[in-house]
């Protein structure tokens, strides 16, 4: 357990951070769902519009650290190609 005031702080500002991280990162795999989601229906213009909410998204995890650059760049590589193969 912490016990100096720096520790007890660093504590507070750990758990502040980990639930706001959570949520953004059950964000991301929303979006990423619904990409899926289109993808498995079959609907490329739904897909296609769901790809493109879920670009941004990825971008701002990978640019806060929240996600590795190259695993945001791996999503959007193999999403955009299964839609472009569909």
């Amino acid at each position: 357990m912490a016990n100096s005031a720096q520790a007890k702080k660093r504590a507070r500002q750990a758990e502040t951070h980990r639930k706001r991280n959570a949520g953004q990162r059950s964000m991301m795999r929303t979006y990423l769902k619904n990409v899926v989601k289109a993808i498995a229906a079959g609907d490329k213009a739904a897909a296609e519009a769901a790809y493109k909410a879920a670009v941004p998204a990825l971008d701002q995890m990978a640019g806060k650290g929240l996600i590795h650059k190259n695993k945001a760049a791996r999503h959007k590589s193999r999403l955009n190609q299964t839609i472009r193969a569909m």
